[in-house]
């Protein structure tokens, strides 16, 4: 079932979280208990995310470096197979533009097809972590709105290998949206525009980047309608549990904590002080949200379910 089609039919505001797949060499049980928790609370789907290769260097017997590529993690069709398959729920894996050529990107989505996966969300990913700014793998693609269109085209029925008769693909495409705007977008305007060109290539619904201050979410939809996208927009909340979120959320995904959040985070000696407030800031903010009648709240758990149970058994 495809994920507007939840959105569409649910009478209140629906639970969703995303998962992260484990480093290589742990099994399929270490993603079930992190599920097993927030079961209770009637996810309708499961979003499944993909970190893109990393680079090693090794020394040749020539004395030359070869520049070879590892993947840390286990891809995410497998994982979203067996999250189907267990919980019976819907898996949304993250599609990426990062590490793959189009062929390979059409490959991936023959086979989320095959399996009966509805639904995927389209990202241009990260930057190589050895690399300051983002290159495209050759023949791939540079921006997540192309990444819309060659969906959207298989949808259609037009695919790379056009000498095949292949059936039209029917995902549901999400996208990504930025109440903050992102990194590397000139301005606020210029963003939303990007994220216009995304709705108009394919894009069914928007999910937010994490943010801590409701207005700015508030802000963001309303800006996104006054341009004419229509699409449902989920608010995504990320749980704080760590010292290290103090510093680091704000450098790596350049967003800004209120005062009040910043104020408490400041008194905060230790992960169990931080993890409190971020419980007690995640249940203010996932209240009003659903006060102000989203249609769905998204938390993003980083492999960490403690917090997000505690505030959806105070939500849902």
């Amino acid at each position: 079932m495809k994920v507007t089609e939840h959105l569409a039919a649910a009478k209140d505001t629906l639970f969703s979280f995303e998962i992260l797949p484990p480093l290589k060499g742990k099994s399929i049980h270490s993603i079930f208990d992190g599920i097993d928790p927030l079961m209770e609370f009637q996810p309708k789907f499961v979003n499944v995310t993909y970190h893109r290769e990393e680079y090693i260097y090794k020394e040749r017997e020539n004395g030359l470096l070869e520049k070879i590529a590892i993947r840390k993690r286990p891809g995410t069709v497998g994982i979203c197979a067996a999250i189907m398959n267990k919980y019976n729920v819907d898996a949304v894996p993250h599609l990426i533009c990062g590490g793959f050529s189009k062929e390979e990107t059409e490959n991936a989505l023959i086979d989320l097809q095959f399996l009966g996966i509805d639904n995927v969300l389209a990202l241009r990913g990260d930057s190589i972590k050895t690399e300051s700014v983002f290159r495209p793998t050759a023949d791939g693609h540079s921006y997540a709105v192309e990444l819309i269109e060659q969906v959207s085209d298989m949808n259609r029925g037009n695919y790379i290998m056009d000498d095949v008769l292949l059936e039209p693909t029917n995902f549901c495409i999400g996208a990504a949206g930025y109440p903050e705007k992102h990194f590397e977008a000139m301005n606020m305007n210029t963003d939303l525009m990007n994220a216009k060109r995304k709705v108009d290539a394919g894009a069914s619904y928007l999910v937010t980047q994490m943010f801590f201050d409701n207005q700015k979410y508030f802000d963001f939809v309303a800006a996104c309608r006054a341009i004419g996208i229509d699409v449902p927009i989920i608010p995504g909340i990320k749980p704080l549990n760590n010292l290290k979120h103090i510093s680091f959320i704000p450098k790596y995904f350049h967003i800004d904590y209120p005062v009040a959040l910043s104020d408490e985070l400041l008194k905060c000696k230790d992960n169990k002080a931080v993890t409190q407030v971020g419980i007690e800031w995640g249940i203010q903010q996932s209240k009003e949200l659903k006060a102000a009648g989203v249609p769905c709240i998204h938390y993003y758990t980083m492999s960490n379910s403690t917090s997000v149970k505690a505030i959806a058994s105070e939500i849902f």
